[in-house]
């Protein structure tokens, strides 16, 4: 089963808190994202497994710790996710990045594939899908279903801001999946935005609304 953590580091409140007003603009609200990632991101390599082995210190050697076997790979969708990008990369400073892109079908509303390129050892890696917003949950069900059809296995799913509803479509279709969430918001509104939400997380990262 899957781990579903609701971030509650008083640090990620506050700078959610942050980017949901109105007046906080691209250049802060663009930074915030990035910071936001990187602390959700150091909650949610807790659990990475460790090898011991042995280093020699300028005084004597010693046994100490390294991140054991597979190596990692951040996944953002396009095109929201890439603001969570850096602020992992300033964690996991060696890791390798692959970009899915997906629009919405205006007559099904379902996710359709535009984009897809990953690291050619995919398979092997521990994968984190970012996006800051889980609204419905069809786009991030989508990319992590593309995943796992080219072989991956051990996925993560980090967001800043999510709604219930993305939350249990995920939990139904990738049960296998971690959730790390900063904040869980109220729902939806008619138009599928979060509520209370922040708006559109693209828009407001890339300065286009």
């Amino acid at each position: 089963m899957s781990r579903k953590m609701v971030m509650d580091h008083p640090l990620i409140q506050h700078k959610i808190g942050y980017i949901r007003k109105t007046d906080t603009g691209t250049k802060d609200f663009r930074q915030t994202i990035s910071e936001i990632a990187m602390l959700i991101c150091y909650e949610a390599t807790r659990n990475l497994p460790l090898a011991q082995v042995e280093i020699e210190t300028p005084i004597c050697k010693t046994v100490g710790k390294e991140l054991k076997g597979k190596k990692m790979a951040i996944v953002p969708i396009l095109r929201a996710g890439l603001g969570m990008v850096d602020g992992v990369l300033q964690l996991i400073p060696a890791a390798k990045i692959g970009h899915i892109g997906l629009y919405r079908d205006p007559e099904t509303l379902e996710p359709v594939e535009y984009y897809c390129k990953l690291p050619a050892d995919c398979a092997e890696r521990e994968i984190f899908v970012v996006d800051p917003m889980l609204a419905t949950g069809g786009s991030a069900v989508a990319a992590i279903r593309m995943l796992k059809d080219k072989g991956c296995k051990n996925i993560h799913f980090m967001c800043i801001i999510a709604a219930p509803e993305g939350v249990e479509k995920m939990e139904e279709a990738h049960p296998d999946v971690d959730l790390y969430i900063g904040a869980l918001d109220e729902g939806l509104n008619g138009h599928g935005y979060i509520v209370p939400g922040l708006g559109d997380a693209g828009d407001r990262i890339f300065g286009t609304k």
